[in-house]
């Protein structure tokens, strides 16, 4: 019956629309086709949607029948009537007056009358009917999605602030948390026990092929970028402000080919990637504020000249410039795609930017993903003399360009920057997706009032994963009482058991991202390694608490598995209480974590009932590993620090501490998961030997089938073991190598030290004193190509044969050189 009576109303209304087009339709018939999905599914209306100003207008009849709406026409006092639910609206043509479920409001554009249709704003009509409407800008397509499948907008700058006035003030919150950990009189005293958070993201999970080394991922089938790359030929190597290209092979001649340049001066690569046709670099850059062009205003301040522009929530950012103090510069994300032919001339064919610092990336076939931090100026935005104008431009939307549609920034409005319903924070996280080899595919970008810190990809899906502190009550900091007792802070300190993780769900395809669902756990995670898919399930190892505390409060270590609508199913809590995880590797169903305070447990845990994980076992030994690495489905490989307990120094009172000492290797046995055992074990140098593997794992070379594990470290010894003082566990060695250490390893005899590679000349270790810095030759990544070993630093590559590790060739790189 309702679909007759839809359909007699629309004819009525039709027949008595027949009349003059409304005055806005001839402008709006310039622009460019404009394409439509609703709930995932592309439509098509016979009367294409256009622009009237910066308001899509749609066909009333077309889009009514797609979100089965009823809609009637009064005639007596010319209006369209809708109604869905609970849910109605009143429109007029000509009149910007509307009502929606009874209260009026003002419409940005009049309905109007094209041929016989009329013409309703698409946003306003969708919205009042329980859909979300987004704009993506570049590639000129609109998404409308069911609001209980999507995530709200935020709509207006009011809407902007009312939300963050709700918001739990976390502000030096980390700092605080810091200090905490530091005066609180921790088991480990070393501050290199507590490793900082890893400078790049990614693992693997596989040995790379036999051809040549590829960079060691997380996920296989999933690239994450580096500063390094091969592709079996060529090295291509981030080399301070620029990209050095070595021709690889023979490796006795080896020799650059070429140094790549920009035109930004102010570009600085981090990370890069290299395909069978591309090379992409990607980096930070920054404009100075005078040239930030931040939209004020309305549509009437956009220009209208260019066709990209007209939507309301996206528009090529206006010329009215403000430059708010204390962030004079705007920075952005720089993607810079290269294609590969000559490479001693390499052609740049497209770049892209995000407003915003680099988070991380991934790579997948020929879809690259880019997410971005950009925080606003919260603190402007509190300020009491604060004019309206210098509000917004504190606040303004993120902005993003694609070459690939033109070199005009577009900023995103607040009618298309989402949010998550209590999980609101003062930053603008961006994720732009963009298919390198289809051109004609502008990028895809979306943008949400949050933040991301920690970033997991399996081959379908993207997980960003933020740190959420919770309201806390303003509590005392434990000081030593040698430092000064008890003080109170002046602002709330929540206490580590008072955050959880929010974890934010992407769908990937070709290049293109769609929001798919929200998660919150208890805890904090340590990084991307704490994250993990297995058969449609999300894993996450959290810890809560703090590990200073000795009641109700200290730390707690746990694992909690999500479905593919990110609830929570099964959960394993309270492990190891007043410890912390130092690493975790899933692999399949079971899960291997290690926590550490004054010795290593290492947890097997079955994963194989998403709705129950259990404990299989576990293995206390000394020390401590930083990052697990898979050797076969039976083995893993451990990296960390060894550590020997001891009482600490008079001036400090409580239990014994554990002191770090050498690097630590150790290859465990987890065939019998109940019973884990460390069959073999290498320590490297005394307290003081740091690696790069140790905080990020991309500085492993792995390779089972070559039986190759090699990777950079800097060796501190103490040199005079018949000193006093030498045989304390807080004595600290002196610097002896910088270099790469190769090791062959086996399941029968275990780690077997095959030699070792440095950059550095006999006469510059000659100079070297008890410690070591930053040195140009200091080598940060190995790779091989066939039966060759390669060695980079910023000043040198260095070729090895990979049996014998007798040099074949050392190339000094060129030296730097301002742009030219």
């Amino acid at each position: 019956m309702k679909r007759k009576q839809l359909a007699v109303g629309l004819l009525a209304l039709t027949l008595l629309l027949s009349g003059s087009p409304g005055p806005q339709a001839g402008a709006a018939a310039e622009s460019a086709p404009v394409g439509m999905n609703l709930n995932g599914q592309d439509v098509r209306f016979a009367t294409a949607p256009v622009f009237a100003g910066s308001t899509l207008m749609v066909p009333l009849r077309e889009l009514s029948q797609a979100l089965g709406v009823e809609v009637r026409w009064n005639a007596a006092e010319k209006w369209a009537e809708a109604e869905k639910g609970s849910a109605s609206i009143k429109l007029q043509p000509g009149s910007e007056n509307a009502y929606r479920s009874g209260r009026e409001v003002k419409l940005e554009q009049a309905p109007y009358v094209e041929g016989e249709k009329l013409m309703v704003p698409l946003r306003f009509f969708s919205e009042a009917f329980g859909f979300n409407v987004y704009w993506d800008a570049l590639n000129r397509k609109v998404s409308i999605v069911d609001a209980d499948k999507s995530l709200p907008t935020v709509g207006s700058f009011e809407k902007l602030e009312s939300l963050l006035k709700e918001m739990p003030r976390a502000a030096g919150i980390s700092v605080q948390n810091e200090m905490l950990e530091f005066k609180s009189k921790t088991a480990v005293t070393d501050s290199a026990a507590a490793p900082a958070a890893p400078t790049a993201i990614g693992e693997s999970g596989s040995s790379a092929s036999p051809g040549y080394s590829t960079t060691n991922v997380q996920v296989e089938g999933v690239d994450e970028g580096d500063v390094i790359k091969t592709d079996g030929e060529f090295i291509y190597q981030v080399n301070r402000n620029r990209i050095v290209i070595a021709d690889a092979l023979p490796a006795e001649s080896m020799n650059v080919v070429s140094t790549v340049y920009w035109e930004d001066a102010n570009f600085y690569p981090q990370e890069l990637y290299v395909d069978d046709t591309h090379l992409v670099v990607i980096g930070s850059t920054s404009y100075p504020a005078a040239s930030v062009p931040v939209p004020l205003g309305g549509p009437e301040d956009q220009p209208q000249a260019a066709p990209v522009s007209g939507s309301p929530s996206h528009s090529v950012i206006a010329e009215k410039k403000i430059a708010i103090w204390p962030s004079p510069y705007r920075t952005t994300t720089k993607t810079i795609v290269y294609e590969l032919g000559d490479r001693t001339k390499l052609k740049a064919v497209r770049e892209t930017e995000l407003e915003g610092h680099y988070i991380s990336s991934r790579k997948i076939g020929d879809s690259l993903y880019i997410v971005t931090n950009k925080s606003m100026n919260f603190h402007w935005l509190l300020r009491e003399n604060a004019t309206p104008e210098e509000k917004l431009a504190a606040a303004a939307g993120p902005a993003y360009r694609d070459t690939a549609a033109g070199d005009a920034f577009v900023t995103i409005g607040f009618e298309d920057i989402r949010y998550f319903p209590k999980a609101v924070e003062p930053n603008y996280l961006l994720v732009g997706g963009i298919h390198l080899k289809h051109p004609n595919q502008k990028m895809q970008v979306t943008s949400y009032l949050g933040s991301g810190q920690y970033v997991y990809a399996s081959e379908s899906n993207l997980y960003v994963t933020v740190n959420e502190y919770q309201a806390a009550q303003p509590m005392p900091i434990p000081i030593d009482p040698g430092i000064g007792g008890i003080a109170t802070p002046s602002i709330p300190v929540p206490r580590a058991e008072d955050t959880v993780s929010v974890i934010y769900k992407f769908g990937l395809d070709g290049g293109t991202t769609r929001y798919e669902g929200r998660g919150t756990v208890p805890g904090h995670p340590l990084s991307q390694f704490s994250m993990d898919e297995h058969d449609g399930y999300f894993r996450i190892a959290t810890t809560t608490g703090s590990s200073w505390r000795t009641d109700e409060g200290t730390s707690k270590n746990n694992v909690y598995v999500l479905d593919e609508a990110m609830k929570i199913t099964g959960s394993l809590e309270d492990l190891a209480p007043g410890e912390r995880i130092y690493s975790v590797r899933y692999m399949g169903s079971r899960a291997y974590m290690v926590t550490f305070r004054q010795v290593d447990p290492l947890f097997a845990i079955d994963l194989s009932d998403p709705r129950a994980p259990k404990t299989l076992g576990q293995l206390k030994i000394p020390g401590y590993s930083d990052y697990l690495h898979p050797y076969d489905e039976n083995h893993l490989i451990g990296f960390g620090k060894e550590a020997v307990v001891a009482k600490p120094e008079p001036a400090f009172t409580g239990e014994p501490a554990a002191f770090t000492q050498g690097m630590k290797m150790a290859l465990f046995d987890v065939s019998d998961p109940a019973n884990p055992k460390e069959l073999f074990k290498e320590t490297i140098g005394d307290r003081g030997t740091e690696s790069e593997l140790l905080h990020n794992h991309k500085a492993l070379l792995f390779s089972k089938e070559k039986n190759l594990l090699a990777f950079p470290v800097t060796v501190m010894e103490i040199k005079d073991k018949n000193a006093a003082d030498s045989d304390s566990p807080q004595a600290y060695g002196e610097f002896t190598f910088q270099g790469a250490y190769v090791y062959g390893l086996d399941l029968q005899s275990g780690f077997h030290l095959r030699g070792k590679v440095t950059h550095l000349s006999e006469e510059a270790m000659k100079k070297a004193g008890s410690s070591w810095y930053g040195s140009d030759l200091n080598i940060e990544r190995l790779l091989y190509i066939g039966d060759t070993l390669y060695s980079a630093s910023q000043g040198m590559m260095k070729a090895n044969d990979l049996a014998s590790l007798k040099e074949l060739r050392s190339l000094p790189l060129p030296p730097w050189q301002p742009r030219p």
